[in-house]
């Protein structure tokens, strides 16, 4: 993997292995080839800055959300945070490498000085002339592509290579041309040929698609008997398949690389023609620049000691701003501020059941039973109550309650008391002189203790009466004397103000509303123990 994490910097180029990726906030993608792309897939969920044309590939072919990529013009300077507060900014800009469709060299300008990141490049002298690299800046710190970097190795420029391949292909007139390429690169050298030899060049599909967005000439093809040039894959030029190309037809193949590779059979051709700087080529560009330091792309390359004399004295290690630091101890996966203002606007709004905080209005409410109950002063006849705990689970009806005011309930009846607790109560609805209320609701409707049902145990009130609580304590009744019997509506009016919270159960429910319905309810009730007690 060619990748750098930059020291000091929250910069990591062509370097996408987020768990060793340590302080590393600002990634940066060079080019499109393999190599540089490890760990790079589908999943990356960081923001990415790389050309458009990069951008666009990265898109298609790794499926890259384009929510996290960002395309930077080529050549032109563009300024980017180094903080989570915009305190520290620096400047990149994009220089043409020369080298792919899409290839860029990063110029880095900031707190840490000056750094160029040439990413794989082949050198030109039009390159020193780029507005960024002609303002006289000093470079502290070089980060070469050595790919080449060996006096031993003398390449032809690109030009005299392209010389070679033609010059082979008009030995074989009647030869198809079979020439293997990276999935990326030497579309240039394609056109030059396509229009030396007035013929069509069959491409792929994929191919077809990246050279329509280059612009180029209009003589690329996807038809197999076009054109006597034929691009394959690279990995496709073998013994067996040439054996299997000549079968049809004469075919002679061609590898365009600087590699040192071995010739399978007599007809494959290597010719070195690279897309990365010869030795002479990386020696004059470092000596036009006079960095400070030269870092070597390609770490099973070392640089040795070939630049030493075009170096200039070395600076001290920058000191990292707090802000910055700050930035690159933060946590990685910790979401922007903007992240998560979008993934709440475009989260689903849930309507449920909505409570009051019984804390947020325990005061008012006990303040409340207490005026309440001196104003009323309303109290049933004096017992010795039972205690009988609850013996079956809550119950919720889930058709809510069709049969309300039939007869009998077949179903346990849930009720919602007001900031406490859900007491579950079943009962025949037709029971002379019993009320069936809990002694938690008595007390908080200011009735004193609670209503209960007569002492005996033959009627059907006794068989059906049962209590379930959700709180902190078991909902229990209370048994005594006998009160006065209720009239039918007074009865209906307490049974309904019991069942009217779980309609608001099943819907919205505040606890304030619920008091003022048991008030509006119980007028009568408490009108007529008034005039008893009189």
């Amino acid at each position: 993997m060619n990748g750098v994490l930059i020291p000091h910097t929250p910069i990591a180029v062509d370097f996408w292995s987020l768990r060793r990726a340590g302080a590393a906030r600002l990634f940066f993608l060079t080019h499109m080839h393999s190599d540089h792309t490890v760990g790079l897939s589908s999943t990356w969920a960081r923001p990415l800055y790389c050309s458009p044309i990069t951008a666009h590939l990265l898109h298609r072919q790794l499926q890259v959300s384009k929510q996290w990529i960002r395309a930077l013009e080529v050549g032109e300077s563009h300024v980017l945070p180094l903080d989570e507060i915009g305190r520290e900014t620096m400047t990149v800009t994009l220089i043409d490498a020369n080298h792919c469709p899409g290839s860029v060299m990063f110029l880095f300008e900031g707190y840490f000085g000056t750094i160029l990141y040439t990413g794989d490049f082949r050198y030109t002298p039009s390159m020193l002339k780029e507005p960024a690299l002609t303002l006289g800046k000093q470079i502290h710190t070089l980060y070469l592509d050595n790919t080449n970097c060996n006096p031993a190795l003398v390449l032809p420029s690109r030009q005299e290579a392209a010389q070679q391949i033609i010059q082979l292909i008009r030995k074989h007139p009647h030869h198809n041309i079979k020439i293997g390429l990276y999935s990326l690169g030497k579309e240039s050298l394609l056109e030059q040929l396509a229009l030396e030899f007035q013929t069509w060049v069959v491409l792929s599909p994929r191919r077809l698609e990246l050279v329509q967005l280059l612009g180029l000439a209009d003589v690329f093809t996807v038809e197999e008997k076009a054109g006597r040039i034929h691009v394959v894959d690279h990995k496709e030029i073998c013994h067996s398949a040439m054996l299997y190309w000549n079968q049809t037809h004469p075919t002679i193949a061609i590898l365009p690389t600087s590699l040192k590779i071995h010739s399978s059979h007599p007809d494959i051709y290597i010719i070195p023609y690279s897309d990365h700087s010869s030795y002479s080529e990386l020696c004059a560009f470092v000596a036009a620049l006079k960095p400070c330091q030269v870092v070597p792309i390609v770490s099973r390359q070392p640089c040795g000691d070939y630049f030493q004399d075009s170096l200039r004295p070395r600076p001290s290690i920058p000191l990292i701003p707090d802000s910055v630091q700050q930035y690159m101890s933060s946590s990685s996966n910790k979401p922007s501020l903007l992240l998560l203002l979008e993934r709440r606007l475009k989260r689903p709004r849930i309507q449920g059941v909505v409570f009051e905080s019984p804390e947020e209005k325990a005061d008012q409410s006990q303040a409340d039973r207490d005026t309440k109950t001196k104003r009323e002063n309303l109290s049933s006849c004096p017992g010795n109550p039972e205690k009988q705990p609850s013996s079956h689970p809550l119950k919720v009806n889930k058709q809510l309650f069709p049969g309300l005011y039939s007869k009998e309930w077949d179903e346990a009846v849930p009720f919602l008391e007001s900031q406490k607790m859900v007491t579950v109560l079943t009962a025949p609805l037709e029971c002379s002189d019993e009320e069936f209320l809990s002694p938690e609701t008595t007390e908080e409707i200011g009735l004193g203790p609670p209503l209960i049902p007569r002492g005996d145990n033959d009627g059907p009130a006794a068989a059906g009466n049962q209590s379930a609580q959700i709180g902190h304590n078991s909902s229990l009744f209370n048994r005594g004397k006998a009160i006065p019997s209720l009239s039918i509506e007074s009865r209906g009016l307490a049974l309904k103000y019991l069942l009217t919270p779980v309609n608001f159960f099943q819907t919205r429910f505040s606890s304030r509303s619920f008091d003022q319905q048991v008030e509006k309810y119980h007028k009568p009730l408490l009108k007529y123990r008034q005039e008893n007690t009189e």
